[in-house]
């Protein structure tokens, strides 16, 4: 795939865009600053985003202005940003029927449980957040590693379910 001549845009989808996703677009474009612009949006969005996520955020010394829950409609608009990647971060949201997206953006699913759902107490909530956010930042390091002006379509994709498959690894401690 070729270098565009703007950082390759990525869309993270999830149902209700209120965390995973959220939490992705603001990873996506910590990590790959400068290489990636990422947005977020959900099938069904939420119409908020959960204030664990915000505070796990600012937590890391990331930014969360801007961040909101929307619908993906926005992004399958023809004014919209013409994507490259699109990843889904939900199970709920792997397999359901996309809008058509302009281009011929790659994409992959990179499922991970909805902290959202977690049950107990404060501390057991804020515990499931962090493994999602420790468990992106890993996937999205490793993709933000990859040579992508070198490799073709095919070979990004082949790496992008690759890096979906792989046990979702937790240990790597900072965002």
């Amino acid at each position: 795939m070729n270098a565009p001549s703007r950082p390759f845009n990525v869309l993270v989808l999830c149902t209700g865009n209120s965390a995973r996703s959220i939490l992705a677009e603001a990873l996506f474009n910590r990590i790959g600053q400068g290489k990636f612009q990422a947005y977020s949006a959900g099938s069904h969005p939420t119409g908020f985003v959960q204030p664990i996520a915000l505070e796990l955020l600012e937590s890391v010394g990331m930014p969360t202005e801007g961040l909101r829950s929307k619908n993906w409609d926005e992004f399958a608009r023809p004014d919209a940003p013409h994507m490259d990647f699109i990843i889904t971060v939900c199970d709920r949201a792997h397999g359901e029927v996309c809008p058509l997206w302009p281009g011929t953006p790659v994409s992959a699913h990179w499922g991970f449980p909805d902290p959202a759902a977690a049950s107990g107490d404060e501390a057991h909530q804020r515990y499931a957040y962090n493994e999602v956010l420790h468990g992106l930042s890993n996937r999205i390091r490793q993709f933000a590693s990859l040579p992508l002006e070198a490799l073709d379509a095919l070979a990004i994709k082949r790496e992008m379910d690759r890096i979906g498959s792989e046990p979702i690894d937790t240990t790597e401690r900072s965002a």
